[in-house]
């Protein structure tokens, strides 16, 4: 039987990578552009959180705004230069930034001394000792803020203008959309998604290395949304909740087991080409008021027959 402390050491690392899936949700699945070095970002969030919390003394949470800060300050950046990109081009350009990023804290030396507090950042060897800040609680309640935020933005107008540009770039173009904003927010926003997370894992996990940022992890975030479903919410929760925990749950099998994970994954996506979702939300509003009815003892309105006016109600008396 699996410990508590061991399926709660699963959950915090649902709720991170969740959070990182979601903002990619937003790039790839609702704006349609691949980014293979999402990891980069998540790389950026962990290292500027273990700088706050570590060297300058500054409060968790205040350090994970700021994480995701300075990654959606990175991201703002590489929009700028290659939004006006296409296609494999952007993928290719988002993959070099990721590696960049990774082999420069790989050999990066710094040695910060704030208040007699030394902050040693020692290149490849990582930093160790970080101060075990993420809970499940605290993690479920920016999960859960995240998703909200992303229901609303998906829903807004800037979200339709995103889904627009997956659609047809050109078409939202000529239909007055400014394709350039609509891209630059979603680049941002998944920016900001993935900085959050990374303060979050370097806080759970208590030591960061950079190769913990390879290009692979970029893959298994891609490999996530696709799975849950291109443009949904949910399709993005069931995706990362399954994929996150199916590899711990073969544990016992060994190597066999990311064998076996990877047969899981080729079926799905051949039984379920547009994912487990595909492209659609768990009707959540629906099977809400459904058990509102069963508590409440009321029965579903029911239209009256041929349209009449008084005959439905004395039909149902």
């Amino acid at each position: 039987m699996f410990s508590w402390y061991y399926i709660e050491g699963i959950l915090i690392q649902s709720c991170y990578t969740l959070l990182i899936v979601l903002g990619l949700s937003i790039l790839t699945g609702y704006t349609g552009m691949f980014s293979f070095g999402h990891a980069g970002f998540v790389c950026i969030g962990a290292y500027v959180s273990i700088l706050c919390t570590m060297a300058f003394g500054l409060p968790y949470w205040l350090s994970l705004i700021i994480a995701g800060l300075a990654a959606m300050l990175l991201g703002a950046g590489l929009g700028k230069i290659t939004l006006n990109l296409k296609g494999d081009y952007f993928c290719i350009a988002t993959l070099g930034v990721g590696e960049a990023i990774r082999l420069i804290f790989n050999n990066l030396q710094l040695n910060i001394n704030v208040g007699g507090k030394d902050f040693l950042l020692d290149g490849a060897k990582g930093v160790a000792s970080i101060p075990l800040h993420t809970t499940f609680a605290g993690s479920l309640v920016i999960v859960v803020i995240f998703l909200t935020a992303t229901a609303l933005l998906m829903n807004s107008k800037h979200g339709r203008s995103m889904l627009a540009v997956r659609e047809d770039d050109l078409a939202a173009q000529m239909s007055g959309i400014n394709t350039f904003r609509s891209k630059m927010l979603a680049m941002c926003m998944s920016a900001l998604y993935a900085g959050i997370a990374g303060g979050m894992m370097a806080h759970y996990f208590g030591y960061l290395q950079p190769k913990m940022f390879m290009m692979v992890k970029s893959t298994e975030y891609t490999i996530m949304v696709i799975f849950g479903g291109m443009g949904s919410i949910t399709g993005s929760v069931l995706g990362t909740v399954l994929l996150c925990a199916l590899p711990e749950l073969l544990r016992a099998m060994g190597d066999w087991r990311l064998v076996i994970y990877g047969l899981a994954v080729i079926i799905i996506m051949i039984v379920r080409p547009k994912g487990l979702m595909g492209g659609k939300e768990f009707p959540i509003g629906r099977i809400c008021r459904a058990i509102g009815r069963i508590f409440t003892g009321k029965k579903k309105d029911l239209p009256p027959p041929d349209g009449g006016d008084g005959g439905g109600e004395e039909a149902l008396v």
